[in-house]
């Protein structure tokens, strides 16, 4: 709009300017002419008799000489020849042309068969109303599509502000917070949405408490005879020797069994336990992290606390040595061994890091690995098939209640490096 604008006022007073300028010079080559025909004409004082005003120049070219009121070569050089010879032949025309380095407009007029006559009409004022005129747009231009940007962008902005809250919401529920909940009252038009959002999340976190009971339930209730068996079968191994080759063997595989058992029992109602939030208390995590290695005969010196991180956390002391143990578990039946088990800060989080030399976790299998019952490529190559499937799963859950969470990556030099971060746990 301010090009089109700019394009049509411009036009327009220069059509304007044209039109008066060659009625003027019409009219001053009237008054020439009328001043020649005399027997002994005074040219200058003919000239000097005309009312240009200060925005006009007169030229006269009478027999082949060039007349002015006072000496100018600039200005009668700024005549083109080519508009002479048309002006000499009869026509009259106009011209846009250039003096001292200043817009003007050259009308010129034929008088006689030896006379011709020229007025230079100064554009300056004109071309500066033009670059008031641009100048005065463009800032228009400028601030009317920043306003209507900023009008766009708060209007986005308020549009899709109950979508933004529903999408939060939907993160934080992924991310395990299942009392998130939208107000029906943020926007009337989205109540129906926000109601029905609520109440889709009020089933969601009524399936998965009964599913936690139920899970809990099951495995209080298994408990009871798992440890009749475990104790049948402890009697039935001291008492060993006494069997056959066969029945001993057999013997050995039931213990091995029913003690694998109530490690998947021990480790359900631990995940059953684990939606509950962290109760934090100050930890010494890197004594924590020593005492799991000793406990699987690995060396303390695995144990290493990088500059700038304090030894206590803010952490649940349950929770953080079960991560520490199933993370060395997990590198000892997967990865080869563990090789280093790191303590860092990230600002206010506590990372805890654990290497192992195995193959490495490949990138499609890095999510699903800390799902419920799922076991990666590498336990299925390397495992000896007594592993629950629950160990990282666990870990996962103790960093979601930590408001964490827990990943693995390619170690440099080969193998897997597991990580959990506990949001909140350092100063």
């Amino acid at each position: 709009m301010a090009l089109v604008s700019y394009e049509l006022t411009r036009r327009s007073l220069m059509d304007e300017r044209e039109r008066t300028a060659v009625r003027a010079a019409y009219f001053d080559a009237a008054v020439v002419r009328n001043g020649l025909d005399t027997d002994d004409p005074d040219v200058v004082e003919v000239l000097r008799s005309l009312d240009t005003g200060g925005s006009r120049r007169a030229l006269l070219n009478l027999d082949g000489d060039w007349h002015a009121r006072t000496a100018d070569v600039g200005l009668t050089a700024a005549v083109p020849e080519e508009l002479q010879r048309l002006v000499g032949a009869g026509e009259p025309a106009v011209q846009r042309v250039r003096v001292d380095g200043q817009a003007a407009l050259l009308v010129g007029v034929p008088l006689s068969g030896s006379a011709t006559y020229y007025e230079v009409n100064s554009l300056g004022e004109l071309e500066r109303t033009f670059q008031a005129l641009a100048l005065t747009l463009t800032a228009v231009a400028i601030m009317v599509a920043g306003s209507g940007a900023a009008l766009g962008w708060y209007a986005t902005r308020h549009g899709l502000r109950p979508l933004t809250a529903v999408a939060n919401a939907a993160e934080k529920i992924a991310a395990g917070e299942l009392t998130a909940r939208l107000d029906p009252a943020t926007d009337p038009d989205l109540t129906r949405l926000s109601t029905s959002f609520n109440h889709m999340v009020d089933q969601l976190a009524r399936r998965i408490e009964r599913d936690r009971r139920f899970a809990a339930d099951v495995s209080h209730e298994l408990r009871s005879p798992l440890q009749t068996l475990a104790a049948a079968a402890s009697v039935l191994q001291r008492r060993r020797e006494h069997h056959d080759e066969r029945t001993a063997t057999a013997a050995g595989l039931v213990a091995d069994e029913i003690d694998r058992f109530q490690r998947l029992v021990n480790d359900l109602i631990d995940l059953a336990r684990s939606d509950q939030p962290a109760h934090r208390a100050p930890v010494d995590v890197a004594e924590l992290a020593r005492r799991a290695c000793a406990e699987r005969d690995l060396p303390a010196s695995l144990v290493s606390l990088v500059a700038g991180t304090p030894r206590t956390w803010r952490v649940e002391r349950r929770r953080v040595a079960q991560v520490l143990v199933n993370l060395l578990d997990n590198a000892t039946r997967y990865g080869a061994g563990p090789v280093a088990v790191r303590l860092s800060r990230d600002g206010d989080a506590g990372v805890i890091e654990v290497d192992d030399d195995g193959p490495g976790v490949p990138v499609e299998d890095r999510e699903a690995i800390f799902d419920r019952f799922v076991r990666g490529r590498a336990a299925h190559a390397r495992g000896a098939g007594d592993g629950t499937g629950l160990g990282l799963a666990l870990v996962a859950q103790h960093a979601t209640a930590h408001g964490g969470r827990a990943g693995v990556l390619d170690r440099p030099g080969g193998g897997a490096r597991f990580h959990v971060t506990l949001p909140g746990s350092l100063p």
